[in-house]
Order: C-alpha cells, then sequence, then structure tokens
C-alpha cells in the first residue's frame, strides 16, 4: 500500500480476521462491504476445505463480531453477514480464476459482443486479468477481467 494510503474498510476487514480465520481452519473467499438502500453490509464468505457448515458460520461471527466491536474500525452503523460464497460463487480474485481452470462458469460482459453479453463456457486460461472462455469446441473468446459485471462458477440446474 502507498505510503500514506489510508486502508479501505475491505481491506482492515481482511486483516482483522487473518488470525481468526487461521485459528478456525477457514479460507476467506471475499470481503464486501456494501450498501443496499440505507444499510451498508460487511459481508465475509468463507470455505472450509472439508466443507463450510453453518455453526463455522456462526462461530466466525461471533468472534469477529467481537472483534470489531473492540476495533471500532467502522465509521457507522452496519450489517454484519457471514457466510459461503455459494455453489455459483462470483470469481474475483487472482487465485480464483486459477483454482477453477476448466470449470464451467457464466460471464457477463458489459459490453455485447455481437449483441450478446451473456455467455457460458470453460474457463480455458486466466493470465494477468486476461480470461479465456471455450464456448464449444472449436470457439474462444478473451476478454479482461474489468470488461465482464461478473465471472460465476455454473451449475445447469435444468438437468434435475
Amino acid at each position: 500500500m502507498p505510503k500514506g494510503k489510508r486502508p479501505s474498510t475491505v481491506e482492515v476487514a481482511e486483516a482483522l480476521a487473518k488470525p481468526l480465520l487461521e485459528q478456525m481452519n477457514l479460507i476467506l473467499w471475499d470481503v464486501r462491504y456494501e450498501k443496499e438502500g440505507a444499510t451498508w453490509y460487511l459481508r465475509y464468505f468463507l470455505e472450509k476445505e472439508d466443507g463450510l457448515t453453518i455453526q463455522d458460520c456462526e462461530d466466525f461471527s461471533r468472534a469477529i463480531s467481537d472483534i470489531l466491536d473492540e476495533q471500532d474500525p467502522i465509521q457507522g452503523s452496519y450489517v454484519l453477514e457471514v457466510s459461503s460464497p455459494g455453489i455459483e460463487r462470483e470469481l474475483v480474485k487472482d487465485w480464483h480464476f486459477q483454482a477453477y481452470l476448466g470449470a464451467q462458469v457464466a460471464v457477463r460482459l458489459y459490453q455485447a459482443v455481437e449483441g450478446v453479453r451473456d455467455f457460458v463456457g470453460t474457463l480455458a486460461d486466466y493470465q494477468d486479468g486476461t480470461i479465456t472462455l471455450r464456448l464449444d469446441e472449436d470457439l474462444e473468446m478473451t476478454f479482461q477481467k474489468n470488461e465482464a459485471a461478473f465471472v460465476r462458477l455454473y451449475e445447469d440446474f435444468s438437468a434435475i
């Protein structure tokens, strides 16, 4: 972080959680501090190698709530939420893309390509913010991460 720059709320929330995550054998998928309507939300998305349970979320929520109350790093009120990133989790960080190479993903681009913004394909490659999506055996598309509104794991529930 550049000298003199204050850490963001998300960076502070991540730093405060790090020792707790290690102690509880949890993996931090993402942290978001976002406003919906008039309410601010601090959201921790967690994983665990052998599967995240509701009890893991409750235990982490209680512990991080105590730390946040003690440190009081966030001005104003907010709602704390702790959960799994879910089966159709959003890929945000570089390590997310690397971990899910070969997986089916859904992508929404900000700008349409030939009139289409939404794509489903295989995450074929990820290098330095450049995503390659295999749409079928003979067709790939490449775009920058910042050109996508989201990239999520994709599950086809229509077959159920």
